[in-house]
Order: structure tokens, then C-alpha cells, then sequence
């Protein structure tokens, strides 16, 4: 197995000229996983890069290698990191963890009250939220903010998600609650440490 190291930091303005790999990226991953991703247009992505709220994964020799960004929902009470997508040159590589542990550092910093939340169906994804201090949670316990689950629309199983009138559908709901944070980072340092 290759080992690669990576250059994981947040995006900014020397940035948006990667955005439109970014999206295609997105899109073309989504595609081949049969799932519906959210739509984003690179002029969104540029704005995340803009605000400070996106990080970006290059390799040693400069090449882009990953992305994610924040978003945020019922003025701020809940957080979502959002688009996590690795070029397939450096998938099964361990970036998508290195990727997913900056975003949420990222967001507790720029939001530490906030609720820290994600939709997923990857089983990779959902080991790496578990590690973070993320519960599997009822949709219930997610934001209500419209403008969130307008984001479904784009997804083949929009239909199902509002038959059930948005209650649950084929992805699994997590959530980080920041009250319940010393629990969690001990957890977390027990199973970094394989204890």
C-alpha cells in the first residue's frame, strides 16, 4: 500500500481556481456511488473558500487531493460539514479522516455552540463521525431549516425522504453535541490509544 502525506489546511482565496475540479469531483464521485449528493455550484465552494469555512488536502507534490466546507443552519444553532470528497488518486489513503478531523476542529472553533450534525450513507464516514464524538441520531433531532432539506433535492431518494415526510430516509443521521464534549473526547482517546 502507497503511504501518501498531505497538506490538509483551510481554503482561501490562493484557492478558488480549484473549485471547479472541486464540483466535478463531487459530482462525478456521487454518480458512481448511486446516491444523490447536494448540489453546489463552484461559485458556492469559492464563497466557503472566501469566508474561511472550507478546508482544502493537497499531496507533498502540490496535487489537489481533498476538500470539505461548513455550512450553517437556524442561525447558527447547528453546523454541517458538508461535501467531504477525495480525488480518486488518494482514495483508501486515510485522507478522508485527516480531512474530516480538520473541518470539525474548524467548526468548533468558528462555532462552539453549535450543534455539529451530517447525513451519510458511507460506512467510512460514519466510523470517522463515531470517532469524532458524533450519535447516531432521529431526524427529528436535526435542524428544521428548510433551506436544509431543499439542499435533498438533488438526491436520487428525495422521494422517499419526503413520503416519510422527512422523518428518516436512506441515510443515517449523526449528531455532535458540544455539552456532551468530555465524555466524548475521553472516549475518543481511548480509542485512539486502542484502550
Amino acid at each position: 500500500m502507497n503511504i501518501h502525506f498531505f497538506k490538509v489546511m483551510v481554503a482561501s482565496e490562493v484557492h478558488l481556481d480549484f473549485a471547479p475540479l472541486i464540483c466535478s469531483e463531487m459530482e462525478a464521485s456521487a454518480r458512481a456511488r448511486g446516491t444523490g449528493i447536494a448540489k453546489r455550484s463552484h461559485e458556492y465552494l469559492q464563497q466557503k473558500m472566501l469566508e474561511g469555512k472550507a478546508v482544502i488536502a493537497f499531496s507533498l507534490e502540490g496535487e489537489w487531493a481533498g476538500f470539505c466546507y461548513i455550512e450553517t443552519w437556524s442561525h447558527g444553532q447547528y453546523v454541517a460539514n458538508s461535501g467531504l470528497i477525495v480525488s480518486p488518486n488518494f482514495r483508501k489513503s486515510g485522507l478522508a479522516r485527516q480531512i474530516k478531523h480538520s473541518i470539525f476542529e474548524l467548526s468548533r472553533t468558528k462555532y462552539p455552540e453549535s450543534k455539529i450534525f451530517g447525513l451519510t450513507t458511507g460506512l467510512a464516514v460514519m466510523k470517522i463521525n463515531s470517532e469524532l464524538g458524533y450519535e447516531p441520531v432521529t431526524y427529528s433531532e436535526l435542524t428544521s431549516d428548510d433551506a436544509f432539506w431543499a439542499g435533498c433535492q438533488s438526491c436520487v431518494n428525495f422521494d422517499i425522504l419526503m413520503s416519510k415526510e422527512r422523518k428518516n430516509c436512506l441515510c443515517t443521521a449523526m449528531l455532535y453535541e458540544p455539552l456532551q464534549e468530555a465524555t466524548h473526547s475521553q472516549d475518543y482517546t481511548h480509542a485512539k490509544h486502542g484502550s
